[in-house]
């Protein structure tokens, strides 16, 4: 048996190093590698269970083209020389009639390895097509808040969490999303630090901690200015470190500050008077105290100023100044690599932008030209993207022609007129770069790919010569590549020879000192000049958003969606192992709520507003508070009673970065044998 040390490359912030043992050309087993620093010789659930992903039955093995109308799942298999002249063909025509940004590039991060992640986009920003604003869906809003208030910058080194003296978690469920930092925490917890998480779910990271605060959701800002309130109260401020490294503390003391007091805060979030009083003496006691802040309290109307005020917190006690103090969001911007040679060959300086979360829209509205032909690689937007119904209306147009790259027969795959099979991650070589530690590492295929499955990568390749494209990148191997990323590198990755990076196994390229500020000041900006441009506050702030607000008189329950377990994504879908462990696509109701509509355990139940209604089987538990109905993970239509939870989410966007508001949708819930409520 060969044993193959390869790299995880599934959507998480951890990275795994992974050991691949190998008989056969057949992936017998999967572990963690135990010469991985960080992730410490062991993988998540999820992850364990990757060689049925790679050799499930339910893997595509050749192209197909449609046979019956879109939707249906009627496909015959093609030759892949057929499927690529036929691509190559239609599209030439395309852009003959309608120029090249009648076309899009939809990639995302199903493989997280640079090369197979950006250069399906990389052909298209080429060809001069529409360009995808990737990661709406996911990031872009706490991004863009970090970068404004400490700029474009890696955050606190996860590892140094061993220095810490207190350890919060805020919207983070360590044990579904970042499990070797909770490996890290929990070691940390056995000497008496201290671990409070704050999540409006009592979450398995919640049940184990010290201490849970079931804040509201939406309400993370108001918190922090209720702490910010009591530590200016009770002199707990660290008034030099302030004065020296950040910009606006005073006005954020006495124009906004004031008014959270502990009643009104406590009014605001749910939360106790006296437990806010609490969390604030314990923070203002501390001097290395550590946040890990969670995305997802950023997917709502107004996550942006969530994400400022938390990341502002611990410049008031001066934990950015100090070994084990900080926050991490993601780690990845302060890792220089020079991925541009694969996302951006060559093309125009500007194209049409479509928005990830509005695909649906854009697809069916889009004018001059309209999106005539859509690649869809690594991503699954039938489920992911809000208001799914749109996005499953616009592949249906007859007139758009559709092209999926991917493992199995997704929602979104039933849709296309060419369904392409794809690699799993298992079957290509990569060079890989983490976003949650300071990792990267180049990983060899474990195996050959299965049946006639292609890579990204070779897709690109073979797509690109077809229609004419000369850059560089579209002719060099995987290896080959490599070296381009480290050209003109600063920082850390600067100090790296690439020609060590093959067969190296991780390496660890962390900015040396404390937390860097890249903002135009050169501090952290509490007072963003930026955002009093564009008419938003520019210091953090909580105020009602006016939407929700109409919202939640019309409807009783806001949903909360978070990670499942087993099943967070469809990119686990084909491992019915995992699928049976997480069961069928469920919801949470609070016992109260549930009995308010005499609804039981067990029962299917339809979740419905004025843009869809879904069919999910009801959990009732006290793991969330009343008027909160919670969804874990993201389900294929086909594993639920019917629909996928997208559907129920509008397409609007966040205060900053032009996010998903997932988090403010509200909406009813009823029996599924009643008759539908009228929305």
């Amino acid at each position: 048996m060969e044993t193959v040390r390869v790299v995880c490359a599934h959507d998480c912030p951890d990275m795994c190093s992974l050991l691949a043992h190998v008989e056969d050309d057949k992936v017998i087993r999967v572990q963690g590698d135990p010469d991985q620093p960080y992730t410490a010789g062991f993988a998540c659930a999820k992850v364990n269970r990757d060689a049925e992903l790679v050799h499930s039955p339910e893997r595509l093995t050749t192209p197909l083209r449609r046979t019956g109308p879109k939707g249906s799942g009627q496909f015959e298999p093609i030759s892949w020389e057929a499927a690529l002249d036929e691509i190559a063909s239609r599209w030439t025509a395309i852009i003959a009639e309608s120029g090249p940004e009648a076309l899009l590039g939809y990639a995302y991060s199903a493989h997280q390895g640079q090369m197979n992640r950006h250069i399906v986009n990389g052909l298209f920003h080429a060809l001069g097509a529409s360009r995808l604003q990737a990661g709406t869906v996911c990031d872009t809003c706490c991004e863009t808040a970090w970068d404004l208030t400490l700029g474009p910058v890696g955050s606190a080194d996860p590892e140094s969490v061993v220095d810490s003296d207190l350890v919060i978690a805020w919207g983070c469920d360590l044990m579904a999303v970042n499990v070797h930092f909770w490996a890290k925490v929990e070691a940390l917890r056995k000497k008496g630090v201290k671990v409070v998480v704050i999540d409006p779910r009592r979450s398995r990271t919640a049940a184990s901690a010290d201490w849970h605060l079931p804040i509201r959701i939406g309400t993370d800002a108001a918190l922090v200015l209720g702490i910010v309130h009591i530590l200016v109260r009770d002199g707990l401020c660290d008034r030099a470190y302030l004065a020296a490294n950040t910009l606006g503390f005073e006005p954020w003391e006495r124009d906004v500050v004031p008014r959270f007091t502990p009643e009104y805060t406590a009014a605001v979030t749910g939360l106790a008077i006296a437990d806010i009083e609490k969390l604030a003496a314990m923070y203002g006691a501390a001097k290395r105290s550590f946040i890990r802040i969670g995305e997802g309290m950023t997917r709502l109307a107004r996550g942006g100023q969530a994400l400022r005020a938390v990341a502002s917190l611990p410049a008031v006690t001066g934990a950015y100044g100090r070994q084990g103090g900080g926050a991490l969001l993601m780690t990845a911007a302060s890792m220089d690599f020079k991925f541009g040679f694969v996302k951006k060959p060559s093309g125009p300086a500007t194209a049409r932008q479509v928005n990830h979360l509005r695909l649906g829209d854009d697809l069916l509205n889009l004018k001059d030209p309209p999106l005539r032909s859509i690649l869809i690689a690594a991503n699954n937007p039938a489920v992911t993207c809000p208001e799914a119904n749109k996005v499953r209306a616009g592949l249906s147009r007859e007139d758009l022609f559709v092209v999926v790259h991917d493992p199995f027969m997704t929602d979104t795959a039933r849709y296309a007129d060419i369904v392409l099979p794809a690699t799993t991650y298992l079957e290509t070589q990569d060079f890989y770069r983490a976003y949650g530690s300071y990792y990267m590492q180049y990983a060899p295929a474990a195996v050959a790919p299965q049946g006639q499955a292609w890579s990204n990568f070779r897709l690109a390749q073979a797509l690109a010569r077809r229609l004419g494209l000369t850059d560089p990148v579209f002719r060099m191997s995987e290896q080959e590549i490599l070296p381009e990323f480290f050209r003109g590198a600063t920082g850390a990755v600067a100090h790296v020879d690439p020609a060590k990076v093959i067969g190296g196994g991780p390496i660890k390229v962390a900015p040396s000192g404390g937390q860097e500020f890249r903002t135009p000041s050169g501090k952290l900006e509490i007072y963003s000049a930026a955002l009093a441009a564009q008419g938003l506050s520019p210091l953090p702030d909580w105020q009602p958003d006016e939407e929700e607000v109409r919202d939640a008189a019309r409807w009783p329950l806001r949903l909360l969606t978070a990670p499942s377990y087993f099943q967070p994504h469809t990119a686990y879908s084909g491992v019915q192992f995992l699928r049976k462990r997480e069961g069928e696509p469920f919801c949470v109701l609070n016992p109260s709520d549930a009995a308010r509509r005499n609804l039981a355990d067990g029962q299917k139940v339809r979740l419905y507003n004025e843009r869809a209604a879904v069919g999910l089987i009801l959990r009732v538990g006290d793991e969330i508070t009343e008027g909160v109905i919670l969804v874990p993970g993201q389900r294929p239509g086909a594993e639920a009673v019917d629909g996928t939870i997208n559907m129920l989410c509008s397409d609007r966007l966040t205060d900053m970065g032009e996010g998903a508001c997932y988090q403010s949708t509200f909406l009813d819930v009823e029996a599924w044998d009643r008759p539908a409520a009228r929305a």
